[in-house]
């Protein structure tokens, strides 16, 4: 950081006195003009917080120029009545990366928060607890826990430009733990969810076949219970132990899951799915190297096609016979089933995931943006965006499970008995499959999928690149192709036991233990951190400097107290209710609970390790270690 300071003084001061010099020991820049020595009043660049310190954002300064720079006083002054300081501080970093277009930053958010889990989780959760009668603790949870921490994170990341390990330098350095442990949830995440994405890879080349081969009974890999049953099929009779062709060319063909029994037993590398991987993140990796000024022109087709194929399958859908059955399965009302604490914790479950806070992925997107964007409507439109399509992604499911019932004359219950990638690869896949035009169908829908599933891949990883980038930034920031490519790597290698045979056992796995409980405690402490250390009254100063305008009450209350409920009582309720993991007729026998808890700690015990070194190695009172807190460093509380 380099300091200049020019004197201009009147004529007889022979064009000024220059004084040049003095080393600036703080990280951003900060321009004030002033007149005997008084900075600009309501200059949004200078600190909230007060003292000396400057903004904590790191954006670029103006330069401002005197009258008449180094040529004596104004005409029309008196010589030597004049004085004006001029100070400019340059910033010798390299400047920010930022968006293009405000598009491309609302299409990467909306492509994360919009993915795979919209389309099989949502609609699954929403009949499983009481059809219509879930929407209302899904909104609720919505408004009152998934909205203000998706706000809270897009406001944090925008004014304090950083990933989310260094971030906390700003906020409270004893926590910055949690930046570390997002980025290994985020390695975790990336180690099975990019598997789904070869399993629909997979289906998407097998789709080019004039007969999709989950039709017939007659493949290599169909067992003597195959049977394809349809109403047409009136000489057929289904029995407990028959199994459609659409379910074995899953389980037997793409992941060939009778060869393990176990996880004990994975068994060998399926060099199929090895090479569908190969090429998802090939793709992944030229579409991040060169940060969002790539991704961001991406995500114009990744986040807007997904939408086009759920417009063509509900018109599709909607015109199938039995339809009707299926919507009102999904939308008819069981308010008795309100009165389950279940139903509760699936909404508050359901929401945040689906939001997706906690992962650094929002802190980094809007790292990126213009210090005055209004992050505010941005979390309002992006949040309701992502909540509408989940409902969207229901009537295209269910119109089509309708159709099925109808086909095979059961209910839709019966049909609708399997969730989450079953939902998608056998079932739906099935339905397709009995469609005219089934192959345009099946190309155009697990396309869809795939695209789904790269928005997230692409936030995720980036929210990694930019806290890495932003904490080693003289490694780095040059090398960024490099260091892309090794991350890319890195996952690649770790995602191979989920492509063995029995690689969705270990898929099963990670979404269970390995990701959800622990994302879910960092983003509480992340709350308590910004909430009750660096203190709500600081954190509303730094959104009405970028907005013009502070948060309301409600956010306030949100942030204070009840999203830190909303994210204990999902902690309590997993702790207290630990799921049954089972999988096709495989149950989890109880040594994989614990190796799945050991999994989730692994990342969050970089919290409280990171937590005693600062504590070993930072000099101070206990107050000055812990970091700053309203206690410490009260400020008018704009928010009231």
């Amino acid at each position: 950081m380099e300091m200049k300071q020019s004197l201009t003084m009147d004529r007889g001061n022979e064009g000024g006195v220059k004084v040049k010099g003095e080393e600036s020991s703080q990280e951003n820049g900060r321009l004030m003009q002033a007149h005997g020595g008084m900075a600009e009043k309501g200059d949004p660049r200078v600190n909230s917080g007060g003292g000396s310190g400057g903004v904590s954002n790191g954006y670029p300064t103006s330069t401002a120029q005197s009258p008449r720079e180094g040529g004596g006083p104004p005409l029309g002054l008196p010589t030597g009545g004049l004085r004006t300081l001029v100070v400019q501080q340059t910033n010798l970093d390299r400047p920010r990366e930022t968006w293009s277009k405000k598009m491309d930053f609302l299409l990467s958010v909306i492509g994360y928060a919009v993915d795979l889990g919209n389309v099989w989780r949502f609609p699954y959760i929403c009949y499983q607890n009481g059809g219509g009668a879930f929407l209302l603790p899904y909104m609720l949870m919505a408004v009152f826990g998934g909205v203000p921490l998706f706000y809270m994170e897009l406001a944090l990341g925008q004014f304090h430009r950083s990933g989310c390990i260094s971030i906390w330098k700003h906020i409270c350095p004893i926590f910055k733990g949690i930046g570390f442990a997002i980025c290994i949830i985020a390695l975790y995440i990336a180690f099975y969810y990019n598997t789904i994405m070869a399993w629909a890879l997979y289906y998407f080349l097998a789709s080019f076949q004039p007969t999709l081969p989950w039709t017939t009974c007659t493949n290599p890999w169909n067992t003597n219970h195959c049977l394809r049953y349809l109403s047409t099929d009136s000489n057929l009779t289904w029995t407990n132990t028959s199994t459609s062709p659409a379910e074995e060319f899953y389980t037997r063909q793409v992941l060939q899951v009778h060869l393990s029994p176990g996880l004990h037993a994975l068994g060998s590398v399926s060099w199929q799915l090895a090479l569908c991987l190969l090429l998802i993140f090939t793709v992944v990796y030229f579409s991040i190297w060169k940060g969002v000024k790539t991704s961001g022109k991406v995500v114009w087709v990744t986040a807007t096609f997904p939408y086009l194929v759920l417009l063509v399958l509900l018109i599709r859908g909607a015109t199938l016979p039995g339809a009707w059955r299926g919507v009102v399965f999904y939308l008819k009302p069981d308010w008795g089933k309100l009165l389950s604490t279940t139903v509760w914790i699936d909404a508050a479950a359901q929401i945040f995931f689906s939001l997706g806070p906690g992962f650094g992925v929002l802190l980094a997107f809007a790292s990126y943006n213009p210090f005055h964007n209004n992050c505010y409507r941005d979390a309002l439109v992006t949040s309701s965006v992502n909540c509408l399509t989940s409902f969207l992604s229901g009537f295209v499911i269910f119109t089509v499970l309708g159709y099925m019932a109808e086909m095979r004359q059961v209910g839709v219950e019966t049909v609708a008995k399997d969730a989450g990638p079953s939902l998608l690869f056998i079932i739906y896949a099935e339905a397709i499959a009995n469609m005219p035009a089934a192959t345009f169908f099946a190309i155009i829908f697990f396309l869809m999928i795939i695209m789904l599933g790269l928005d997230s891949t692409f936030a995720g990883l980036e929210g990694v690149i930019t806290a890495m980038i932003d904490e080693f930034p003289q490694v780095l920031s040059k090398r960024r192709e490099l260091f892309v490519l090794g991350l890319v790597g890195v996952c690649y290698l770790g995602a191979l036991s989920t492509l063995t045979y029995g690689g969705a056992f270990v898929v099963k796995l990670f979404e269970e233990y390995a990701t959800g409980p622990a994302v879910i405690t960092v983003v509480f402490l992340e709350v308590i951190a910004v909430s009750w250390f660096y203190g709500t009254s600081r954190f509303c100063s730094d959104v009405h400097m970028m907005l013009g305008f502070s948060p309301g009450l409600f956010w306030k209350v949100c942030w204070v107290a009840i999203c830190p409920i909303f994210l204990l009582f999902i902690i309590v309720s997993f702790l207290a209710f630990p799921p049954e993991v089972k999988l096709f007729d495989y149950l989890y026998p109880p040594w994989t609970t614990v190796l799945g808890y050991c999994i989730g700690v692994s990342s969050f015990i970089c919290v409280p390790a990171y937590m005693v070194y600062h504590l070993l190695t930072t000099k101070g009172t206990f107050k000055q270690v812990i970091g700053p807190g309203p206690l410490l460093a009260p400020s008018p509380d704009p928010c009231l």
